[in-house]
């Protein structure tokens, strides 16, 4: 199969929404997480220094979906422009490599919508008691 202009161009609206997406993520972890420090400070409660270090771990993971989704945008940029300049191999060697990292960068947001689950039960788990 031959790599075209528009093939890698498909990518560019996937990875726009999936970015958009994790920086609403980001956005509401910041709010809470500024929410929850007001609260330690004033309480130093256990529950909130587990609920900190949840925050934290998601954070990273937030980090790492948006630095590999911003990566995969910029290869298949490369890529588009590596087919217009007639250097294929290239091309479609980038191209593979900007697939990978949007494959993990969806894993890694699978992966924090799964602690972010964890967190919500728990937090609902305490709120029954």
């Amino acid at each position: 199969m031959e790599l075209t202009l528009s093939i890698p161009a498909l990518l560019f609206p996937a990875i726009s929404l999936s970015m958009l997406a994790y920086n609403a993520r980001y956005l509401a972890i910041a709010a809470l997480i500024r929410q929850l420090s007001k609260e330690f400070v004033d309480t130093h409660a256990a529950p909130l220094e587990r609920q900190i270090r949840s925050l934290r771990k998601r954070l990273s993971i937030i980090k790492g979906m948006q630095g590999s989704s911003i990566l995969s945008f910029l290869l298949a940029a490369i890529s588009m422009f590596l087919i217009y300049v007639e250097l294929r191999f290239w091309a479609n060697a980038i191209f593979g490599l900007s697939l990978i990292l949007l494959m993990v960068s969806l894993v890694l947001s699978l992966w924090e919508v799964q602690l972010s689950t964890r967190a919500l039960e728990i937090q609902l788990r305490d709120m029954e008691k």
